[in-house]
């Protein structure tokens, strides 16, 4: 440790945030320099789909604040991202031509939304959601009556569905998949989810395809595959998001899409690391993979922190997301690509927001997966049950008089 005088995180978003919080947690003494493209201190992004347009004025997001900064004795640079780095001479080059020396880099630079040039064309009336400005815009376009199309039925799109409605905004929803949350969620509550929101009022439509986009006055024209027009005073549009590995691809390190890391979150080159959604991690399996979720960001800053600092670091836990849409809170964790799912309590979509159940995803007899809908407390027993390899017993796991604390 003692040669490392100097830690550069890029990126002030959640990755960078926690690894400030884990270097000086585990007593890093030395300097340690924030650097990123916003001007806003570190702040949550999961509450931009929700509590930041539903209530702007009452949702507190930063996660770091400057004093808290200062206290932790780090050197923040804001608006004024790097656009070089150069690994021999362990520098970045910042946007006023600054350069800033590095003993270890941390790159937490993210991703940014994955662009429908068509839509971006029109100029007006189109918006993304990645960052607190894309929020707060949406705050007076989300209001009664309006019309919105979203594009993209994932987890983005469903929440920014479920906020519009609350706002009583007529809400039609274009997926060009098959299923709603295709990604991340097991078809049985894929379902579910599609159910509920149908219920709520949102038009959802599956296998959609959008043929062209034009500006009439001041409303929008989507011509479907099939030659149906939509009319809509706003579109959003969220179908993924790009990591934001030019940087590191600039500099060679190795990439592909994203940044190639190993266990320890290090790149190609020992002195650099990356962490959160701009990573893409060498798994147990011997296979890349990018996980693009709070819990991971947050797992992997502390890998980096742990690491440089040659603290052993806790095997990684299965992985583990939540979405809230029309008042129902979803918690996933492990293998959604279990090949069965079964079900604890009563799934009833008519019930909406008094839902309450629990599933089990099963491969070859052993627990894999589990999800909790408004369950939020069962989580930790299925994470223990998946970590301990449990063989799923029907008589026993589905059994509501069975307290799932003791059986886990």
């Amino acid at each position: 440790m003692s040669n490392i005088e100097t830690i550069v995180i890029v990126g002030a978003g959640q990755a960078g945030a926690s690894a400030i919080l884990e270097l000086r947690g585990n007593k890093y003494a030395g300097k340690i320099i924030l650097i990123g493209d916003e001007t806003h201190l570190p702040y949550e992004r999961p509450p931009l789909s929700k509590d930041v347009i539903l209530k702007p004025e009452d949702t507190k997001i930063e996660i770091l604040s400057a004093e808290k900064l200062a206290d932790l004795g780090v050197t923040t640079i804001r608006g004024n991202g790097v656009t070089q780095i150069n690994a021999t001479a362990k520098t970045v080059e910042l946007q006023n031509g600054d350069v800033v020396a590095y003993d270890k880099l941390l790159l937490a630079t993210g991703g940014a939304a994955r662009r429908l040039p068509n839509f971006d064309a029109l100029g007006k009336h189109v918006y993304t959601l990645r960052n607190l400005e894309d929020s707060q815009a949406l705050v007076p376009v989300l209001q009664a009556g309006q019309r919105i199309l979203l594009i993209g039925g994932g987890v983005i799109g469903l929440e920014l569905a479920s906020s519009a409605r609350y706002k009583d905004c007529q809400v039609t929803v274009l997926e060009q998949g098959p299923m709603v949350m295709g990604r991340c969620s097991p078809r049985i509550l894929s379902e579910f989810l599609l159910e509920q929101h149908r219920l709520a009022g949102v038009d959802v439509r599956l296998n959609t395809q959008v043929a062209a986009c034009r500006l009439d006055g001041e409303e929008i024209v989507v011509t479907l595959a099939d030659g149906e027009e939509l009319r809509a005073d706003a579109v959003v549009y969220g179908i993924g998001i790009v990591p934001n590995a030019q940087l590191a691809i600039a500099a060679g390190l190795d990439a592909d899409l994203a940044i190639k890391v190993n266990e320890n979150c290090q790149t190609s080159n020992a002195d650099i690391y990356a962490a959160g959604d701009v990573a893409t991690q060498l798994r147990e399996d011997g296979e890349f993979r990018r996980v693009e979720t709070w819990e991971n960001a947050n797992l992997q800053a502390g890998i980096f922190a742990r690491h440089v600092m040659g603290v052993e670091h806790p095997k990684a836990n299965p992985a583990w997301f939540w979405t809230d849409q029309l008042n129902i809170n979803f918690q996933f964790v492990g293998d959604m690509a279990a090949t069965q799912w079964l079900v604890r309590g009563d799934m009833d979509a008519a019930k909406g927001a008094d839902n309450s159940f629990v599933m089990y995803g099963v491969t070859d007899g052993q627990i894999v997966a589990g999800i909790t809908v408004n369950a939020a407390k069962e989580m930790r027993h299925l994470k223990k049950m998946i970590s301990k390899n449990t063989a799923f017993e029907a008589e026993k796991h589905l059994d509501l008089a069975q307290d799932l604390r003791k059986i886990a």
